[in-house]
């Protein structure tokens, strides 16, 4: 599978032709200017995980593109109708999308502060034929799926996370793979030391890298 970061939590993922993008959020950048993609993926609600403003333009770029999301999320961008139709995805749902089954799981975002709402948030796996488990995108949430997991897509900052959260999460899956994301809310600085302490806490096995922007990467 190939991998493409779009800064954030913005993941391309094709397999076979298939093309499925992850998280156009707002501080993602090079989204826009994507065609042809069978699958557009929302996590959640918040804004820099389905920018309101650049949204509709991609949708529209990709008629052909089914449109999943958390309840939470496919109810407000329905009722506002800018970013076409999208279909609700909840945890134990599964899809055939081309070449990959996209599954549903987890449920909820990670607490931020007890005294906010906690929104929905769906993690996603992608199934190939030749390996289950072999892409996870969890979104805002730290959600352990149980399974092997090929490649992981891992929050390494949030304001809901401390560096020792993704440290632990990277070792409860455990995958072949793993790179960062969510890394918009940080300084440069601050994704060195981040993602340098990861790296040299990942569990035996683990391979821990950084994708270079842009770039597509086969993993």
């Amino acid at each position: 599978m190939r991998f493409t970061h779009l800064l954030h939590s913005c993941v391309l993922a094709e397999h076979d032709g298939t093309r499925v993008l992850f998280d156009p959020g707002t501080f993602a950048s090079g989204f826009e200017e994507l065609t042809g993609l069978d699958a557009i993926l929302v996590t959640h609600q918040h804004a820099d995980h389905a920018d309101p403003a650049r949204l509709p333009a991609l949708v529209a770029a990709n008629p052909n593109a089914v449109r999943y999301a958390d309840p939470q999320t496919a109810a407000q961008l329905n009722e506002c109708g800018d970013a076409g139709i999208w279909s609700v995805i909840g945890p134990g749902q599964v899809v055939r999308v081309g070449s990959v089954t996209v599954r549903g799981t987890g449920g909820r975002h990670a607490v931020i502060h007890p005294e906010l709402p906690v929104v929905d948030n769906i993690s996603y796996i992608l199934d190939t034929d030749e390996q289950p488990g072999a892409f996870c995108h969890p979104g805002d949430a730290l959600y352990i799926p149980f399974e092997k997991i090929d490649v992981l897509a891992i929050p390494a900052a949030a304001p809901w996370l401390k560096l020792s959260e993704p440290v632990d999460y990277l070792r409860a899956v455990n995958p072949r793979v793993a790179f960062p994301i969510h890394q918009g809310v940080q300084s440069s600085a601050g994704v060195t030391i981040h993602n340098s302490r990861i790296a040299d806490m990942a569990p035996a096995g683990t391979d821990f890298r950084t994708l270079e922007a842009g770039v597509p990467t086969q993993l």
